[in-house]
């Protein structure tokens, strides 16, 4: 309080001593002065030109009037009225030289032009010379009003100064007061950090005693199971051999019992033996590179039959930005999420369980995130305390239900932290939870190999049910094209309501994938995903959705991740873009192999850097999907649409709507792409990106360039061998 009181009265002196400096009119003066001196100088020179023995200066004595007017226009300000407030011959005297100036302004500034003669000189002179000593007073008495106001700043600070003193002194007593209270603590804290000492040492000991006997228990219990695994592994050699001779039903049902309750047992065992492995310190981690997406493959495999026989969906997904390989134990990282995704299913009985892996930027390395997300029973805050101790369970009804050694949560996060992760959990009772296991992100270089791992072959070959969402209809036609050469069926949307209606309409025939156009009418893509992931039906809500864009801006991929899209492909959309699109989900997906996707070429240059008509890269692509006769008709069928495009460009350009004019425009730079007409697509695009700020006219003369574009790219098609449909040529 004693130090608030002095920094109060500190801000207050200063307050004060700035207002006396702020007030002041030391310049007041000078202006008084500035217009004495110019007008004894213009008296002066008066003097001088109303002479007949001297010549007549008149532009001598027009400068000096000059300025003696505008010093006197400077006394007209507020601060030098509130000087001489007091004053009533102030005002007096400033109403003479006013009433002075306009009769000489007559004199100095004739109509006529002619300049002032000795005669009007001496006529003003009597009244010129009677301001003189008016002039003088006001200068002395604003001299002596700044005076008296300097002696009482002078006084304010001298006050000032010795509050000043007077604060100092009060502060060095308070520190010496404070000081000698902080050697008083200090000596307390000496005696404390002993006798802490002396307390952390007893309980060093005690640590060291307590880690022995655990080192101890730990080796026991990895001996034990050593022992107890050996014979164990050949009692289950037999059950199996068993298996194979001649059984009635009843016996098939006991072995079945047997091998239930063996593999039980031995599950636990692993459980004790990796328990005492993480205590002892001798589990070692083997990093090699592995494919992520096979190991999630492997993952989904065999937890998806326990899924089934609860009747739950299990979907994993990962972000497309993910690594193709990454370094890591792949057998403990199966481990953990084989441990997660098994608790999911076991207090689950209805909805989804669901597996997201993302990467993230972690604590100053980017972080590898598997989300195990569930709508099981939920755990209560009391529980989550103490969900990763030992021997503790998630809820001791289900427990006893499901049975569990309540050790696999609490030998899942030594994993994570052995590999420099963790696990953390959020739920809420009868709602789910969620679990997220976080380890560092090594992504492995493409050239290095990767060792194949114990059932990492794909699963058999299917076609997918696959839901296209494009307004454009060139494009629609092209994306079956792709899906039909990839050996799956395509079901198609014009817009975003249409794709969310038919995903709600196929819940007795679901679709695997949806591919989802980010530019439609209606209903754009972000707004369709948005409604797809707000379905009530979890396998309707968690359906994989891959936006098709011809915008490969870093936001726009974002955008669309944030808004719960699971991929990410620009246009032109190639076979081989989609088929690994589709792999990253599926795996396998009995597609017929493609060449590798050749690398850009760079076109033939033009004399005006323009894009060629034709992209040869983009054509051959698309043959790699289609025939030539289907692609020719397409490019025509594209072509053939052209004029009604231009109109409705045009009309957009003259309606002055932007957003129709992108629309469209995005639409039809789209399907250039996948067609290969790039002097099109180039065009559409600066459209596209234009309809916002470029002037009326500068859009009418794209628009314009695109209608000339269209003849001359027909015949470029023609001459790459791309003959225009017998039907269309006819018309």
């Amino acid at each position: 309080m004693a130090l608030l009181a002095v920094a109060w009265l500190q801000v207050r002196q200063a307050a004060l001593l700035r207002q006396a400096v702020e007030v002041a009119d030391d310049d007041a003066v000078l202006l008084v002065y500035q217009a004495e001196t110019e007008y004894l100088r213009l008296r002066d020179e008066w003097s001088r030109s109303i002479d007949p023995r001297r010549v007549l200066d008149t532009a001598a004595l027009q400068l000096r009037y000059d300025i003696w007017i505008s010093r006197v226009g400077l006394l007209h300000n507020e601060r030098i009225a509130r000087i001489l407030a007091d004053e009533t011959e102030f005002a007096e005297t400033l109403l003479r030289m006013d009433r002075f100036i306009r009769r000489a302004d007559v004199v100095f500034g004739a109509q006529d032009g002619r300049p002032p003669g000795r005669d009007d000189l001496l006529e003003l002179e009597p009244e010129l010379m009677a301001l003189g000593q008016e002039i003088h007073g006001l200068s002395l008495r604003a001299a002596h009003h700044v005076g008296e106001q300097i002696a009482r700043r002078n006084a304010t600070v001298q006050h000032h100064n010795m509050i000043g003193i007077g604060l100092t002194v009060s502060l060095s007593a308070l520190t010496l007061a404070f000081a000698l209270l902080a050697l008083r603590q200090m000596r307390q804290l000496d005696r404390r950090r002993a006798a802490l000492e002396e307390l952390a040492e007893h309980l060093r000991q005690a640590r060291r005693d307590a880690e022995a006997a655990s080192e101890a228990k730990s080796a026991f219990l990895a001996n034990m199971s050593h022992e107890i695994r050996t014979p164990f592994h050949g009692l289950l050699g037999m059950l199996s051999l068993l298996r194979e001779t001649g059984l009635n039903q009843q016996q098939v049902g006991y072995l079945r019992t047997a091998t239930e309750s063996a593999d039980h047992l031995l599950a636990i065992l692993n459980d004790i033996l990796d328990m005492s492995q993480l205590e002892s310190g001798r589990m070692v981690l083997t990093s090699t590179p592995v494919e992520l997406r096979a190991l999630l493959r492997d993952v989904e495999a065999l937890m998806r039959p326990q899924a089934h026989a609860k009747s739950l969906a299990l979907h994993i997904a990962a972000d497309p930005g993910l690594p193709e390989r990454v370094l890591c134990d792949a057998t403990r990282v199966k481990q953990v999420l084989f441990n997660l995704l098994s608790n999911a299913i076991k207090f689950s009985d209805r909805g989804a369980v669901v597996l997201d892996v993302q990467a993230r930027d972690g604590e100053g390395a980017p972080e590898l995130l598997f989300n195990v997300t569930d709508q099981g029973i939920g755990i209560d805050e009391a529980t989550l305390g103490t969900l990763f101790h030992r021997f503790v369970q998630g809820d001791s009804s289900r427990s006893r239900r499901h049975g569990g050694t309540g050790l696999g949560l609490e030998i899942s996060r030594n994993l994570a932290r052995l590999m420099g992760g963790d696990i953390t959990v959020t739920s809420q009772p009868g709602k789910g939870s969620c679990f997220r296991f976080r380890m560092p992100l090594k992504p492995v270089a493409a050239g290095v190999a990767v060792r194949p791992q114990l059932g990492e072959a794909p699963p058999p070959p299917r076609p997918l049910r696959v839901l296209v969402a494009e307004d454009h209809f060139v494009n629609r036609q092209y994306m079956g094209a792709l899906l039909e050469r990839l050996g799956h069926a395509a079901v198609f949307a014009a817009n975003g309501r249409e794709a969310v209606e038919a995903v709600l309409a196929a819940a007795a025939q679901p679709f695997d994938i949806v591919l989802m156009d980010l530019h439609m009418p209606e209903m754009d893509g972000i707004a369709a995903t948005r409604a797809i992931r707000a379905m009530p039906d979890p396998s309707a809500a968690t359906v994989p959705v891959v936006v098709l864009t011809a915008d490969a801006f870093t936001e726009t991929r974002d955008r669309c991740l944030v808004a719960g899209m699971n991929d990410f492909l620009t246009k032109p959309v190639s076979p081989q873009k989609l088929a690994a699109s589709l792999r990253r989900f599926f795996g396998s997906t009995g597609a017929g192999d493609f060449p590798p996707e050749p690398a850009p070429v760079a076109p033939p240059g033009t004399a005006d850097d323009s894009p060629p008509l034709i992209d040869r890269t983009a054509m051959d692509l698309a043959l790699q999907a289609m025939p030539r006769e289907r692609l020719a008709a397409l490019v025509h069928s594209f072509l053939d649409q052209g004029p009604q495009l231009v109109q409705r460009l045009r009309a957009a350009v003259r309606d002055a709507q932007p957003l129709e004019l992108r629309v469209n425009a995005h639409a039809a730079r789209g399907a250039a792409l996948n067609l290969g007409l790039a002097a099109l697509a180039s065009t559409a695009e600066t459209l596209h990106e234009g309809a916002t700020h470029l002037p009326a006219h500068e859009i009418a003369r794209h628009v314009q360039r695109f209608e000339d574009l269209l003849p001359a790219t027909r015949d470029a098609a023609i001459a790459a061998g791309l003959p225009q449909p017998a039907d269309a040529a006819a018309v």
